[in-house]
């Protein structure tokens, strides 16, 4: 999990603390949950899935695919 938000940021071209303003954290702070040392907050967990317009899953490492494969049935029981 924590390589993959370490590479969603670099294929970004984003540093450590771009990112930790985006989150409002200290870079020394986000850099301990990029390198595992802290866990990593629901919170933030959200808040980067929307950055890089990915899942959570993805992050987390529960799937390889970084998008939802929603089908047109589920999107239009939404409506």
């Amino acid at each position: 999990m924590y390589v993959r938000i370490r590479d969603l940021r670099q294929k970004r071209n984003y540093s450590q603390g771009k990112i930790a303003h985006y989150l409002s954290c200290s870079q020394s702070s986000y850099s301990r949950i990029e390198s595992g040392a802290r866990e990593l907050p629901v919170d933030i967990l959200i808040k980067l899935a929307e950055l890089y317009n990915v899942n959570v899953d993805y992050i987390l490492g529960l799937t390889e695919f970084p998008y939802s494969l929603k089908n047109k049935s589920e999107t239009e029981n939404l409506e």
